[in-house]
């Protein structure tokens, strides 16, 4: 998408207001946010509740934490100078690399003037008489802008467990999505890790190298495939650099903006030894490739879906010395795939090392957490740290967290209280001048990518309605009708849809989100594209503007 050449306007400062947009967040999608907006002379402000810029990377620092996406393609595409600056020294960084490259934006773009950091939003209500928004800080401070934009991601409001005694425990404790700067320090202590998802995977490769004890806490196992992560030397980067065009340009067609394209094969169209010679390839490959590359009928044919399914478990049993802890690793309840794939490095040999124990909760339920460590069903065990790796209330969990107002004090949670609508995961009905960047229903998958195009869209919108002195934008209830009548329909047939996961809108520990709902967009990408890209060419006629 390109800036038109009617958002080359200037668009007139909105009188009385503060600013003319209010944007929450300052990760990947914040930071672009001001970048674009400015062409528009627009003024920004940013409320960010950190005290640095990264979103999900400011926040996740927990040991072990890196990209599943590799690194050149996760990046910024939007300038020329940026790619050609930066260096990336592993194929899939690490959080402190990450960090350092959305600083490295932040500095070279001077972004930070329009961010105001320690500021959490508790309140944004629309005023429909003055066509504004005005929203409220926790510290109470008042600010007025024309247009909000909620740059929050759809992993950013982390979840505790439901379990009795959380407070009671004397020893440290941590989330893995709220984890300190300081350096913690794991050498001959007791540690405790409840969960084992993507962020429980990767920490516990790391605490078992130095943890005295480690005791793994999972309630259910997922299917984990090896990262094969490397460095990147200057002659590697300089071949990448090189080739950025062609990568960007691969991402746009994937389907979930990987690197990796879905073979148009079938499961059953290859003969035995080619379907097991193709796999062994994959596994052997890194990232996603296993995942995303695969036959076109893994994720939707159950029986193709069941085959890889058990390849995958026979890794595991090669892996794992101790055939019963093997068993237990092994998925029962979803096949691979359905679920966000885990990716990891040795994480399978740590159950063969003599500090680490795995608990399955299954077996022997957390039944509370005591002044002292874990009390379960089956024993009483004592920590000197644990490390909460219990996820995220995913999606519109962000938007759970801020009081959401909209035209005649309709409120957010009440209107998504059975799942969210929204139009082409930008907006939502009865919220005009909202708009989401990663919202639900929009297209997820290797976000960044993602990203740029929705900041980009909506820039384009707010330009076409400053070359027209338009001042409210309103998705309409039929508009917004026949886009989540289009998720639905991209939802059928995918086997991760009959799943429970944060994909299918399912927390466990969230009251009111133990049943399944559509909150995301089942489709690729480029049907999505497609989709918005028409309604602008048209000039947004399933919108209200005035």
């Amino acid at each position: 998408m390109t800036l038109s050449s009617e958002t080359n306007h200037p668009t007139p400062e909105a009188p009385g207001l503060d600013h003319d947009v209010i944007v929450i967040g300052a990760g990947m999608s914040g930071l672009y946010l001001i970048y674009r907006l400015r062409e528009l002379g627009l003024r920004v402000r940013v409320f960010e509740a950190g005290t640095g810029v990264g979103g999900t990377w400011y926040w996740n620092r927990y040991p072990g934490a890196r990209f599943d996406s590799e690194s050149y393609s996760y990046g910024y595409s939007f300038s020329q100078e940026l790619l050609d600056e930066w260096d990336w020294s592993e194929h899939f960084s690490s959080q402190p690399e990450i960090e350092r490259y959305l600083n490295f934006v932040a500095d070279k773009f001077d972004l930070r003037r329009d961010i105001q950091f320690s500021s959490r939003v508790r309140s944004a209500a629309y005023d429909g008489e003055n066509r504004c928004w005005n929203i409220v800080l926790e510290d109470g401070s008042r600010h007025s802008s024309r247009f909000m934009i909620t740059a929050l991601g759809p992993l950013s409001a982390p979840t505790m467990p439901r379990f009795a005694g959380v407070e009671d425990f004397q020893g440290r404790s941590f989330h893995t999505g709220l984890w300190p700067k300081e350096n913690i320090s794991f050498a001959g202590k007791r540690v405790a890790v409840i969960g084992t998802g993507a962020s429980g995977v990767q920490a516990i490769q790391e605490v078992a190298k130095t943890a005295g004890q480690l005791t793994v806490f999972q309630r259910r196992p997922n299917w984990c495939t090896p990262l094969h992560n490397r460095p990147i030397d200057k002659e590697e980067m300089a071949r990448i650099r090189a080739g950025y065009p062609e990568l960007f340009q691969r991402c746009r067609e994937t389907a979930a903006c990987f690197v990796h394209t879905v073979d148009p094969r079938g499961t059953f169209e290859v003969t035995v030894a080619e379907r097991n010679a193709f796999w062994e390839e994959l596994y052997a490959g890194p990232g996603f490739g296993i995942w995303q590359g695969n036959f076109r009928d893994i994720l939707t044919d159950p029986k193709a879906n069941k085959l890889l399914s058990d390849f995958v478990a026979d890794k595991i049993r090669g892996r794992v010395h101790d055939p019963d802890i093997a068993e237990l690793l092994i998925p029962r309840d979803h096949g691979f795939g359905t679920r966000r794939v885990p990716q990891e490095t040795h994480y399978y040999e740590v159950y063969n090392r003599p500090n680490v124990t795995l608990v399955s909760m299954l077996e022997t339920p957390v039944e509370r957490i005591t002044r002292t460590g874990v009390r379960t069903s089956g024993a009483d065990y004592e920590f000197d740290i644990i490390i909460y790796a219990t996820g995220f209330d995913a999606v519109t969990g962000s938007f759970d967290r801020i009081d959401i107002s909209g035209t005649d004090g309709r409120k957010l949670t009440e209107e998504w209280k059975s799942g969210p609508t929204t139009f082409v995961g930008v907006m939502v009905e009865g919220f005009p001048n909202m708009f989401m960047v990663m919202g639900p229903h929009a297209a997820l998958g290797n976000n960044p990518r993602s990203i740029e195009y929705n900041v980009e869209w909506v820039r384009d919108l707010i330009g076409h309605m400053s070359g027209r002195d338009l001042t409210v934008a309103a998705a309409r209830p039929e508009a917004v009708e026949e886009w989540t009548g289009f998720v639905r329909q991209k939802a059928q047939g995918l086997l991760s849809n009959e799943i429970d996961s944060w994909m299918t809108g399912v927390n466990m520990n969230v009251e009111g989100k133990q049943t399944r709902t559509l909150v995301r967009y089942s489709g690729t990408a480029p049907e999505y594209r497609e989709w918005c890209d028409m309604v602008a060419a048209k000039g947004y006629p399933e919108l209200a503007l005035a």
